[in-house]
């Protein structure tokens, strides 16, 4: 779904028919718990990386950007080819490709456990299938692409937390996969919320979700002015 292209009154129209795509604490319920497996914070500063697919990736970038101890991010294409990797591609839904964040991290500053909080409380609704509110398609599912045996077994013990806990009304639909190739989306993706503030996608979706990493996670909230 192009969602620049949204005139509009017919993006608001086409919201209220699908629901809404702001974050899980604005939506169902608040004070999602942390993980109880973790990592604990790195003695040395260093760098680590996480793959996060959450929808679409303009808001997913836009939380984790203005997340304390995150050094970078980069929005692109994991779970399909090179060759595949790009948005006219990618949203005919037949590449495997989902959109996805790049986020490198300083272990010594923040947890992969609590970018996972992050990502399944304030980035998108992981009840969701292969689709975020008006955003419909496997290049919009939740999904977490691991870059190491620690994400992968962290991240695994911390759906079967939320899921056991029944945190969420339905069961988390979130795929757990390795990584196999991470490929930059264009430019003019990059920090696009920050870009467009006045975007009407970006005034519903996206702005509700940098509130509820403000709100919720107070001490880990900086500002992000770009890079």
């Amino acid at each position: 779904m192009l969602r620049s292209s949204f005139p509009r009154l017919g993006f608001l129209a086409v919201l209220l028919a699908f629901g809404p795509c702001g974050s899980v604490q604005a939506q169902t319920r608040m004070g999602i718990p942390a993980p109880q497996i973790d990592d604990s914070l790195a003695p040395k500063p260093g760098k680590q990386t996480a793959i996060f697919a959450g929808g679409c990736f303009w808001g997913t970038q836009s939380v984790f950007e203005r997340v304390k101890g995150v050094v970078a991010t980069t929005a692109g294409y994991a779970g399909g080819s090179a060759a595949t990797a790009t948005y006219d591609q990618v949203t005919t839904e037949a590449t495997g490709h989902a959109e996805s964040v790049k986020v490198i991290f300083d272990p010594s500053r923040i947890t992969y456990g609590k970018l996972l909080q992050i990502f399944f409380s304030v980035v998108h609704d992981p009840t969701q299938l292969n689709r975020q509110g008006p955003d419909v398609g496997t290049s919009y599912r939740s999904a977490i692409f691991y870059t190491s045996e620690d994400q992968r077994r962290i991240s695994s013990a911390y759906i079967a937390q939320l899921d056991a806990a029944h945190v969420f009304p339905k069961p988390i639909v979130t795929q757990i996969a390795p990584l196999k190739g991470f490929y930059d989306a264009e430019f003019y993706h990059q920090d696009y919320a920050l870009h467009n503030p006045d975007n009407p996608y970006i005034q519903v979706c996206d702005r509700p979700k940098i509130e509820a990493l403000r709100k919720e996670f107070p001490e880990l909230f900086q500002e992000y002015k770009g890079r």
